[in-house]
């Protein structure tokens, strides 16, 4: 099993799964068909099918062009509002697409039809892979935008969080820095939280995706899974996990990354008006 990382949009990532024996592929949240069929023909295999976590328009906006131009292609997912949908998938739900199995994980809260896909190989030495959308972040998880926080809680702990720890997660956007400034806030005194921040502000300056994370590292700095441990206890004033998952989503909601400071002689210039020619209006 062989996962292609694809950076589309503005920081989302769709994923080509490829069954190497017989270079068969599952895409997950196919947003932008162009760049999608344009790795399918690269890598020399037939799209089988899509697999969609929510109905939001930047992972699943691709659905209805591809059906178009692959007949008999199969579009997978939980909700009703996704487009060019042929399967509608339940929780724990196992699909088999040659070697690779998957299984499906309901996780509503971020969307009330949102489905994560655990995918693995009988056999394979390599790591399970957990694509997550919008649930799951490297460092943080998504809004609750149609659901609660005891929902996330239960998806997060009972579901996602029970999953082998080598699993590897693949996320449905890039905001691993973002996440990790705010879980630093929240605990400033997490090392492994200073070492993932520096390592991914380093892939963020090469333009480099910081996904695959393994649920293994996301309990050492991921907030959202860390909400029994004294300093997010501390953070929050609560104690009571839901509680604290509740008041960390509403924290990070309103968390502002700290300003770039500008440059100090170009604030000198601005002082001295040597930008107003520049500035006035025709």
């Amino acid at each position: 099993m062989k996962v292609k990382v694809i950076s589309v949009l503005e920081d989302n990532y769709m994923y080509l799964v490829i069954e190497e024996s017989t270079r068969d592929a599952i895409a997950v949240d196919a947003a932008v068909p162009k760049r999608l069929l344009e790795i399918v023909r690269k890598e020399d295999v037939v799209l089988r099918a899509i697999l969609t976590t929510h109905h939001h328009w930047d992972h699943a906006r691709g659905n209805e062009e591809l059906a178009r131009l692959c007949p008999g292609l199969r579009v997978y997912g939980a909700d009703e509002r996704i487009g060019a949908l042929t399967h509608k998938v339940t929780h724990d739900q196992e699909l088999t697409f040659g070697a690779i199995r998957v299984r499906c994980l309901f996780t509503p809260c971020h969307t009330s039809g949102h489905m994560c896909y655990f995918m693995w190989e009988d056999g394979s030495p390599d790591a399970p892979a957990l694509f997550s959308g919008d649930t799951l972040f490297v460092g943080g998880c998504g809004k609750f935008f149609e659901g609660t926080a005891e929902q996330m809680y239960i998806n997060l702990t009972q579901i996602l969080g029970v999953l082998p720890k080598e699993t590897k997660v693949f996320c449905g956007h890039e905001c691993t820095v973002r996440n990790l400034k705010f879980a630093l806030k929240v605990e400033p005194e997490n090392e492994t939280v200073k070492k993932k921040l520096a390592w991914a502000k380093q892939r963020d300056d090469e333009d480099l995706p910081t996904v695959p994370s393994t649920l293994q590292e996301e309990f050492l700095y991921n907030p959202f899974l860390r909400v029994t441990e004294e300093p997010l206890q501390k953070f929050t004033g609560k104690t009571e996990p839901v509680e604290v998952l509740r008041a960390l989503r509403t924290e990070k909601d309103n968390f502002k990354k700290p300003k770039e400071q500008p440059n100090p002689q170009a604030m000198l210039a601005f002082d001295w008006g040597l930008f107003s020619p520049f500035l006035e209006k025709k």
